[in-house]
């Protein structure tokens, strides 16, 4: 029952390791990221066309779900702006300018996301998870810094900048806005953005985020920087959101459903990015299903209490992460930071300058940006780097999600391609031993005359199986010297489909018309279980497959003996151990 509960509720693992330290580091975090969640929260309900309330409200009790059933240690969960957007369109269409139908249908898409999402995580659909490689993340968690800091250069100059992730779009419309940068704001920015990553440089154990926050209200309370022209956050609205179950008829679920599905694949894509992300870099692994059902768990009880559709945030992950988080239970601080925020001190934050939140975001997220991992790529493997390459321009020019889509895809293409071409090894006796090695990697190692070795590193399939027809036959027949015999080394190949046993069908045909005899050592036990089963078992006899190299190569050459009363067995028995 224990390993039952802790499976499905990971929060219990979590709390049987916890400590005081743990504790700290979480408080912090979960502070740090409430402090951000505040604005962010607000101005995303803008972008989604309903009143700013419903923004806090996603603040609050998904907060509280994610880390019951969550996996990730890092990931921040509330409003996203580029669900927002999605949201917004799909509300436009269906509720026009009327801002309480718009609250209501955006509830009921939260809820509708969150059903989906529990539904792919129970009939385990997180197996995609997988298809995010290295690659795809580097060049994702590469981009998405650019278009965060990008999209936060309105706030740190006071200028309005269109509600895109196209950086091409924000940047045009600053080129042509350039002589309304506000100068005060401008210089507070700068200020911040300086003390911040003076802190991070200098007194990286301290939480850079909340001293600021702390020093900011205490100056601004005996500053007037309205005075200046510099933009505050302003009102915040208090009291808590109330449980709403809204009647809706199966026409009206129909409408909503492709909004939801929209949502719940975008999002998916989202928290398997960063949560694998932050996962490989600080070392453990995470459940992608039940990240789906944890993120679904927060959207449908958020939803009941009045939530927008919630997802990880890119920005203030990477805020909770620099502030030292080390479980997500630093999601429940945040959440109660938004609950007293909402009973008691929305006059407190009110008074906060807005560049102060584009000044933590743009530091917090720029430490993301890693460009060794890219070089790290380029030195190690050519292929991943095009792949990460590929993925970081999709990203910062078509757009997110396109973007991963587009890394995956290429991912993929780069696989297929190197299974197309795989290597292949001629080997040779290292002498005193039983070994066969790559005579083009080590140079004591002998060839068996007449006799070809080859050893196949990968998978015999359909996607390769034409270049190793081609590839066996060129290096059978058009030798000067052809081999009697030719020797696989199949110990590398781990799966043969139904096209690869056509194609070595074809192999030996073709080789036994030209008097060369075809061998199979060393194969696994399933790819021998195939050939038993399949029409090839028949057509390669029982003296033609054998367990080792070395047991093929004795046999072999013992053939050969034979029909010429040679010495070629007795020779390489002196030569091995």
């Amino acid at each position: 029952m224990k390993k039952l509960l802790t499976k499905y509720l990971p929060i219990l693992e979590v709390l049987s390791n916890y400590d005081i330290s743990k504790l700290k580091n979480d408080i912090v975090a979960g502070a740090t990221v409430g402090v951000v969640l505040i604005p962010q929260g607000m101005a995303y309900a803008v972008i989604a066309g309903v009143p700013p309330i419903y923004g806090l409200y996603a603040g609050l009790l998904p907060l509280f779900i994610y880390p019951l059933f969550g996996t990730s240690r890092h990931i921040s969960i509330g409003p996203v702006a580029i669900d927002m957007l999605i949201l917004a369109a799909g509300l436009g269409i269906l509720a026009g300018d009327d801002l309480t139908q718009k609250a209501i249908l955006a509830v009921m898409i939260a809820v509708l996301t969150g059903i989906l999402q529990v539904l792919m995580g129970v009939f385990k659909l997180g197996f995609a998870f997988n298809l995010f490689s290295r690659p795809v993340i580097s060049g994702f968690t590469i981009a998405a810094p650019i278009i965060i800091i990008a999209s936060q250069m309105g706030t740190l100059l006071n200028i309005d900048i269109p509600n895109t992730q196209y950086i091409h779009e924000i940047f045009y419309h600053l080129s042509g806005h350039l002589d309304q940068v506000h100068t005060p704001s401008l210089a507070l920015s700068i200020a911040f953005i300086c003390f911040l990553a003076g802190m991070k440089r200098f007194y990286s154990h301290l939480p850079e985020s909340v001293i600021l926050v702390v020093l900011t209200i205490l100056v601004v309370s005996f500053v007037n920087i309205a005075d200046f022209g510099i933009s505050q956050i302003g009102d915040i609205p208090s009291g808590l959101p109330d449980f709403a179950l809204h009647n809706t008829s199966y026409e009206e679920i129909k409408s909503l459903l492709p909004n939801a599905l929209t949502l719940s694949l975008v999002q998916f894509m989202t928290v398997a990015s960063l949560s694998k992300s932050f996962a490989r870099k600080h070392g453990y692994t995470v459940n992608p299903n039940q990240e789906l059902i944890a993120i679904g768990s927060s959207n449908i009880v958020g939803g009941l209490f009045q939530s927008l559709p919630v997802s990880s945030s890119f920005s203030r992950s990477a805020i909770a992460e620099q502030a030292g988080a080390k479980t997500s239970i630093n999601n429940i601080f945040a959440g109660i930071l938004i609950l007293l925020t909402l009973l008691f001190l929305t006059s407190l934050f009110e008074v906060l300058p807005e560049p102060l939140l584009g000044a933590i975001i743009v530091v917090s997220v720029s430490s993301l940006i890693d460009i060794k991992e890219l070089r790290f790529l380029i030195n190690t493997k050519r292929r991943d780097a095009v792949v990460a390459f590929i993925t970081f321009a999709s990203v910062l020019v078509i757009g997110i999600q396109e973007g991963i889509i587009i890394g995956i895809i290429a991912s993929v293409l780069a696989l297929l391609i190197k299974m197309s071409k795989p290597t292949v090894a001629e080997l040779g006796l290292i002498p005193g031993t039983r070994d066969f090695k790559n005579i083009s990697r080590f140079d004591n190692a002998k060839k068996i005359p007449g006799v070809l070795i080859l050893r196949i590193d990968a998978s015999f399939s359909f996607v390769n199986a034409e270049f190793f027809k081609n590839y066996i036959l060129e290096e059978s027949m058009n030798r000067n010297t052809s081999p009697k015999y030719v020797i696989i080394d199949g110990s590398t190949i781990g799966d043969l489909d139904v096209s690869a046993m056509d194609t070595l069908m074809m192999i030996i045909e073709t080789l036994n018309k030209y008097g060369i005899e075809l061998y199979l050592s060393g194969l696994i036990g399933p790819v021998r279980d195939v050939i038993r089963r399949s029409e090839i078992g028949a057509f390669v006899k029982s003296d033609r497959i054998y367990s080792t190299v070395h047991e093929a190569v004795k046999a072999a050459l013992r053939k050969q003996d034979h029909s010429d009363e040679g010495s070629r067995l007795s020779d390489y028995s002196d030569h091995s151990a």
